[in-house]
């Protein structure tokens, strides 16, 4: 047993916004590691690229898209994945927008925008397939939320907002469904490098800024996160629930770096 204590075999993992950036990296590592794995987003173009290439790892899949804005999408993602699987053991909820705009001149529909995807979307995942989860007993959810829950940077305000939302929902939804067997944790990522960001961190002193502050010298891969999305996905995290962990080359731990 201590040998594949880590491994996901036989698994099925459902991802919201799993196709772009950090969720696509989480739905092929963790097809790498054995589950068959869902990734579902908006885009039916990225749904099915990112289908050919969970396949190309011999894992199996859908090609469907949803909108964690709108409910009825992801009960139909859920009773799609239940009818070819016949269950959902794992949800990882990625699907999350940002936009800097200064805290004093945004606008209420943006606030209202980003926090519809980011903190209610994930509250619609987690209804949705808690429910079935509740029903077998057995759930691994997981929760994106990000190191603007915790520290501030500037601008985006909705979103640090929705973030710290997410750290919240997590705990709250621990303590109500662990008892029956469905443990709800976050990974927060610290900075890493995906095609919407890259110019952001490569050509800005806002890149700059963030490199100086993450003592590892250096902004984060998405495969990096894998690992710790496996670990909570496996009977390796069986005791471990209501938790963010947080993945960041030490960006929160640090004061001065020189």
């Amino acid at each position: 047993m201590a040998t594949n204590i880590l491994s996901l075999e036989g698994k099925i993992a459902v991802i919201t916004g799993g196709t772009s950036g950090i969720g696509r990296a989480l739905s092929l590592g963790l097809a790498d590691a054995g589950a068959n794995v869902v990734a579902s987003a908006r885009r039916q173009q990225q749904v099915d690229e990112t289908a050919a290439a969970i396949e190309e790892r011999g894992s199996k899949t859908l090609r469907l898209a949803s909108d964690v804005c709108d409910r009825p999408s992801l009960e139909a993602l859920l009773a799609a994945t239940i009818e070819k699987f016949g269950k959902v053991d794992i949800l990882i909820n990625c699907a999350g927008r940002i936009k800097r705009t200064p805290t004093l001149t945004m606008p209420e529909e943006e606030w209202t925008s980003i926090l519809d995807t980011n903190l209610t979307g994930t509250l619609r995942a987690c209804q949705v397939f808690g429910k079935h989860m509740l029903e077998r007993g057995y759930g691994r959810i997981i929760n994106i939320s990000s190191l603007n829950a915790f520290v501030a940077l500037s601008e985006v305000a909705a979103y640090a907002a929705s973030k710290a939302g997410v750290g919240s929902l997590t705990r709250s939804l621990a303590v109500e469904w662990s008892k029956r067997g469905v443990t709800v944790n976050a990974i927060a990522p610290g900075v890493f490098r995906t095609e919407l960001n890259a110019q952001l961190l490569d050509s800005t002193p806002r890149g700059q800024e963030l490199l100086m502050r993450t003592p590892m010298g250096r902004f984060g891969k998405t495969e990096e996160l894998v690992g710790a999305a496996i670990y909570l996905a496996s009977d390796a995290a069986s005791f471990v629930t209501g938790q963010t962990l947080v993945v960041d080359g030490g960006f929160l731990a640090s004061g001065v770096n020189q």
